[in-house]
């Protein structure tokens, strides 16, 4: 796939991505930052990249190195894209059984694994405190509804 079509690519994502925000319904409670202006402003920047990266790639600016004499794929790539989509779908099949910290833990795991990290328990410590930290900032700090971290205990 040439730079330009990536860019193209990424484009109509962003276009995606901004009709999808101007479908956030708006809050009940008056609040002075809503839940369309953080989506908003990251898709805003992506779009602006994604733009300049269009336009660098259509001067020819952008070349890909996957096409480079020395370059070659690294082994293993079924089992990285497995193990990514994995734990994706691990978190959205659990998520509402097991609350968010588990299956959070399970989607790290499993992108950690795509980039060669071992299932071992260090690896699940790290990935269960990431997912504990991105539930207490967002469901008790920020007010998020993400659901119980776990249904059991809280």
């Amino acid at each position: 796939m040439t730079p330009l079509r990536v860019a193209l690519l990424l484009v109509t994502l962003c276009g995606v991505a901004a009709w999808q925000v101007t479908v956030i319904p708006e809050s009940l409670m008056q609040m002075t930052v809503g839940p369309v202006l953080a989506p908003g402003v990251i898709v805003a920047a992506l779009s602006v990249l994604a733009v300049l990266y269009g336009i660098s790639a259509w001067r020819g600016r952008q070349t890909d190195e996957s096409h480079a004499p020395d370059q070659s794929p690294l082994p293993g790539a079924n089992r990285r894209v497995i193990s990514l989509l994995g734990g994706g779908a691990a978190f959205i099949a659990l998520v509402i059984p097991l609350g968010f910290v588990i299956p959070g833990m399970l989607c790290g795991m499993g992108v950690a694994r795509a980039f060669d990290a071992p299932l071992n328990l260090k690896s699940a410590l790290v990935c269960g405190t990431v997912a504990s930290t991105f539930w207490f900032v967002f469901a008790k700090l920020l007010g998020v509804g993400l659901g119980p971290a776990l249904p059991w205990l809280i």
